[in-house]
């Protein structure tokens, strides 16, 4: 069998794009490697058993995992090492990961903008004079 790697990555603007051996970019086709119809989608997600769609029933039931996680995960810190970072209280940090609070408007903010630039913000909140 013949096996060949391709190197790609996302830009800023969201497009996914080939990286080539000389470092040059090149876009990907827009059409799917191997189009299939809604049919064939469905069937083949209904044939395995760790694709398969969830019910109504169970989207309602199933645990979400808060954003904050999943940010905090992406950046390799722990809860004390985020808190501590980005000056957030650890105990709010923790209700947030936990679900029994969310983060409001102002802090939702923040938080985007730790996961668009979070060196930016730790170097900003270094320099910081409050």
């Amino acid at each position: 069998m013949n096996k060949t790697t391709t190197t790609a990555k996302i830009q800023s603007d969201g497009n996914v794009v080939e990286v080539l051996e000389d470092g040059s970019e090149r876009r990907f086709a827009q059409t799917p490697m191997r189009p299939m119809t809604a049919a064939e989608i469905e069937a083949a997600a209904m044939a395995d058993p760790d694709a398969r769609p969830m019910a109504e029933d169970e989207l309602r039931k199933a645990r979400r995992i808060p954003r904050i996680k999943t940010l905090r995960r992406a950046l390799c810190l722990t809860q004390e090492e985020f808190a501590a970072r980005y000056h957030v209280p650890l105990g709010t940090l923790r209700d947030w990961e936990q679900g029994r609070t969310e983060p409001d408007q102002p802090a939702r903010a923040y938080l985007t903008v730790i996961a668009r630039d979070p060196d930016g913000v730790r170097r900003a909140l270094q320099q910081s004079p409050f």
